[in-house]
């Protein structure tokens, strides 16, 4: 009989899988970063428990176009400062991926705020646009042009604050007690330039985060940067005070807080 290929993988083929995954080799992007101030109480509003906001109300939008072979990814990222035990990092409210791959593992795994979107890096030679697009709405773009280099950074490390659960079977609540993930970076960058622009916040009701605006630009920079990754659980949390930030992860909360849809809807 041929190989069925749902059936079972064997444990050399697991083993193999387990090998090749932890030795990828250095995926290189090309990435627009853009930072700013904006309102602390809108800051505060968006950090579900225990995360705290840190001593600046600061947004940090990351838009890159991954060079994974043969197939390019267009990922991105809009976060906040946060704090947690201790550690000041970022907690993004929405990362858009253009591959059903780069969704999986970071949701599933990690607990990343991951969903299907457009995400484009353009530079004509000094200009340079980039954007975060879902529903038809670029609800973020950042444009300008490139006004000089930058001294390369040293290797930082950086962490991202997500949560992890699963909605119950039920529709009440959670399988399980959700919890609170460190994801933790270590960043190297290989190129680095100031971009000279503004950036533009479009409304949109599925990803609204025009309710975070600028209200002092920091800086726009495009570069090329390599990392790997390691997350690891710090602690449960309170599934009855996560719950009511539980839209954040979703289009259509009544997929996970309401009934459902009513015929026709």
């Amino acid at each position: 009989m041929a190989r069925v290929r749902y059936g079972a993988r064997t444990e050399a083929e697991i083993a193999a899988a387990r090998t090749a995954s932890s030795r990828l080799p250095d995926i290189w992007s090309t990435g627009v970063v853009a930072l700013w101030e904006t309102d602390p109480d809108a800051v505060a509003a968006v950090l579900p428990p225990p995360l705290k906001p840190t001593g600046r109300p600061l947004v940090r939008v990351n838009i890159s176009r991954v060079e994974l072979p043969g197939h390019p990814l267009g990922a991105g990222s809009f976060a906040v400062a946060a704090a947690h035990d201790g550690v000041d990092g970022w907690y993004p409210l929405v990362m858009p991926m253009t591959q059903e791959r780069a969704l999986t593992g970071g949701r599933e795994v990690f607990g990343e705020p991951k969903k299907l979107g457009e995400v484009t890096v353009e530079r004509d030679g000094l200009v340079v646009r980039a954007t975060l697009a879902r529903h038809g709405i670029a609800f973020v773009e950042v444009r300008g042009a490139v006004d000089g280099e930058l001294p390369l950074p040293e290797p930082a490390r950086k962490t991202d604050f997500y949560f992890k659960f699963l909605p119950a079977v039920d529709g009440s609540g959670f399988d399980g007690d959700p919890v609170l993930v460190h994801c933790v970076r270590n960043e190297r960058v290989r190129s680095l330039e100031r971009v000279t622009g503004d950036v533009v916040l479009r409304e949109s009701v599925y990803d609204p985060v025009a309710d975070l605006p600028v209200h002092r630009l920091i800086g726009i920079t495009i570069g090329e940067k390599t990392s790997d990754q390691r997350g690891r659980v710090v602690e449960q949390v309170d599934a009855q005070a996560l719950l009511p930030y539980i839209h954040q992860r979703y289009d259509d909360p009544r997929q996970f807080l309401d009934a459902p849809p009513e015929r026709g809807a």
